[in-house]
């Protein structure tokens, strides 16, 4: 292994050394060609200051004597500051090391041919000009290849985009077949919540429900109604703690037990209590505000329990209205149970409404929520009493601040 170094008073005389030096150790065209731009580049501040570099060039062997490692360092005489170890890595061929007067390349090469080694590397101009014509086509056809590659690329990314779209499209035809399917699922399964309708001589009954949030069909908010023996129409309004099926199932707990009860002949003012028992040791996170109501079609009587519910809202004929504070405690409170049993008579015409507190409180506001709900129940007192309860619900809900479970459940006393 030889070191061997010639001193450089020009650019051209640098260059033709440089590219001597790389095309007889057999470097590729290309990467002769970005030395050769490389070692201008930093030769020029020194070989205009002091107008001299050096070029020293050492090849060791691998053991195979057919391939090595070429090492081209770059003396720089004179006055000048060596480059940055960031300028060094961003010249076209990035230099390997910057030691103290030298900037050092360090390349894969092929032994020498020997003539070569016998004398000082130079080229004939119409020799360098031959090598200059080899980098220049070695640089386009990489131009070309990458040109060809960015081509290949952004045609395979134009089909990829299309089959995306594509997919997508695909995606959102499956995504609104399968919320259409998800949205009669759930409307079937409200409908399964609900009791059938219930057809009573001397009484209208409507009912509306909305969940809090469209991607569940019901939550806690849930009703019953059905006749006893005796002809008189039992209605029971439930709003169980939470949301979604978790808390129905809570609410269907309470209706079918109160069911139970009051088909049992228990006395309504007792039922709160007793449905507290009764789903006590099964469940004991039930936690449940409760109204009941029983109405005897042919006189107008009116019989009214509460556990912790809103109170019923009973509008006259006349346009007059109040509502029936019933106090008590619902399931799962300390000391369930209603306090008494409220009584009122209702007259042809006059309108009950019983309801859960998504449709008074969308404010935030409870208070204001009941005087807006009386103004509500008076503006559509005589419309057709299957109007009635979405209608107040749209007018009680023009602002909602709160968003909840909403049922509203309307009784009119046939006229």
């Amino acid at each position: 292994m030889t070191t061997r170094t010639i001193g450089c008073d020009t650019a051209d005389g640098l260059s033709r050394a440089v590219r001597r030096i790389a095309r007889d150790h057999a470097l590729d065209a290309g990467v002769r060609g970005r030395l050769v731009l490389s070692v201008a580049a930093v030769a020029e501040p020194a070989l205009s200051a002091a107008g001299h570099t050096s070029l020293s060039w050492t090849f060791q062997c691998e053991d195979d004597d057919r391939s090595g490692l070429l090492t081209l360092a770059l003396g720089l005489n004179g006055p000048v500051a060596l480059p940055s170890a960031e300028t060094a890595a961003a010249l076209p061929l990035p230099a390997d090391a910057v030691t103290e007067r030298e900037v050092v390349w360090r390349l894969p090469a092929a032994p020498a041919p020997d003539a070569s080694e016998a004398g000082i590397p130079g080229a004939a101009a119409d020799d360098d000009a031959a090598l200059v014509a080899e980098e220049l086509r070695a640089v386009v056809a990489r131009t070309d290849a990458l040109t060809a590659e960015h081509r290949r690329l952004k045609d395979e990314l134009a089909e990829t985009n299309s089959g995306v779209l594509a997919l997508y499209v695909q995606l959102d035809e499956r995504d609104a077949q399968l919320r259409k399917a998800h949205g009669q699922t759930l409307r079937e399964l409200e409908d399964a919540l609900r009791p059938a309708p219930l057809e009573v001589d001397g009484l209208e009954l409507a009912v509306h429900y909305a969940p809090a949030g469209t991607d569940a069909p019901t939550g806690g908010d849930l009703y019953d109604w059905f006749t006893l023996p005796d002809g008189t129409v039992h209605i029971t309004v439930v709003d169980a703690l939470g949301h979604g099926v978790t808390s129905t199932r809570s609410a269907l707990n309470v209706t079918h037990a109160v069911r139970t009860l009051a088909l049992e002949g228990h006395h309504l003012q007792s039922i709160v209590a007793r449905t507290d028992e009764i789903l006590l040791p099964f469940d004991r996170s039930v936690m449940a505000t409760v109204l009941l109501a029983r109405i005897n079609p042919a006189t107008g009587e009116l019989w009214v329990a509460n556990g912790s519910h809103p109170p019923a809202l009973l509008t006259r004929g006349d346009g007059t209205a109040r509502y029936l504070e019933a106090r008590g405690r619902g399931i799962g409170f300390p000391m369930p149970g209603s306090d008494r049993l409220l009584t009122e008579k209702m007259a042809p015409g006059d309108l009950l409404l019983l309801y859960t507190d998504g449709l008074t409180e969308s404010r935030r506001d409870p208070v204001e929520g009941e005087k807006r709900l009386i103004e509500a129940a008076y503006e559509h007192l005589h419309a057709p009493i299957e109007e009635i309860p979405g209608a107040i619900a749209d007018d009680m809900h023009t602002v909602i601040l709160h968003p909840d479970d909403t049922l509203a459940l309307a009784v009119r006393v046939r006229s």
